[in-house]
């Protein structure tokens, strides 16, 4: 199911407001992505990437073309290890958020 764009902008204006909403957005995402749920990771990475640097900034970021990097968090996206942590690593950087994996 497609996001309506009103909620788009209204997760873009709470990520860019509220840095807690930021964390716990992205750690989500990461934590969907451990428990091997990971379609649901990659829309909510979807999410986090457009309510913050965008897909433009960030392929530039890590060096890849923006439709490749689209593809990766579309609905068929599978990308690669290396992809993946480098998107979370710049993610955190631009948006100021720090994961640390833990056992639980």
């Amino acid at each position: 199911m497609p996001l309506t764009r009103d909620f788009k902008e209204t997760v873009k204006a709470r990520a860019a407001s509220d840095p807690a909403f930021r964390a716990a957005l992205l750690s989500e995402a990461v934590e969907l992505l451990l428990a091997d749920d990971v379609a649901a990771g990659r829309n909510v990475l979807r999410d986090y990437i457009n309510a913050t640097m965008g897909f433009e900034d960030l392929a530039a970021k890590i060096g890849k073309p923006v439709k490749s990097v689209m593809r990766m968090f579309g609905p068929n996206g599978n990308p690669t290890a290396q992809n993946l942590f480098a998107v979370i690593s710049q993610l955190q950087k631009a948006t100021g958020v720090s994961l640390a994996v833990r056992a639980a």
